[in-house]
C-alpha cells in the first residue's frame, strides 16, 4: 500500500472551479485500485498549531501500489480537465509514504 497525504492551496475566488477538478478526479480513484480515505476542509479552530499557511483542503489516499498511483495521475479522463487544476490551485504539497 501507498499513501499519499495533499495539502492543497487554492486561488482566491477559485473554490467553485477547483470542485469541478475534484468532481472529475475523486470518481476515478477507484479505477486505480485507490480509495480516498479522508478530505478535510480545516478551519481555524481545528488546527492546534502550525508555521505553514492553513490549506484550504487536505486529502489522504490509498493506493495499492505506486504503479496504481501512477496511472491515476496519468488518467485520460483526468488530464483533459486538468486545466480546471491548474486554474484554482495556487500550489499543493504532496507527501508519499507508507502504514508503520
Amino acid at each position: 500500500m501507498i499513501f499519499i497525504t495533499q495539502l492543497i492551496y487554492i486561488k482566491e475566488g477559485q473554490e467553485e472551479v477547483f470542485q469541478q477538478f475534484e468532481n472529475i478526479a475523486i470518481p476515478s480513484i477507484p479505477k486505480y485500485n485507490g480509495q480516498l480515505l479522508i478530505r478535510i476542509r480545516p478551519n481555524e479552530s481545528s488546527i492546534i498549531e502550525h508555521t505553514i499557511e492553513k490549506p484550504y483542503e487536505i486529502h489522504l489516499v490509498e493506493f495499492a501500489t505506486e504503479n496504481d498511483f501512477t496511472n491515476f495521475m496519468n488518467d485520460e479522463s483526468r488530464k483533459q480537465f486538468l486545466y480546471l487544476k491548474e486554474k484554482s490551485i495556487k500550489s499543493a504539497v504532496l507527501v508519499k509514504g507508507t502504514k508503520l
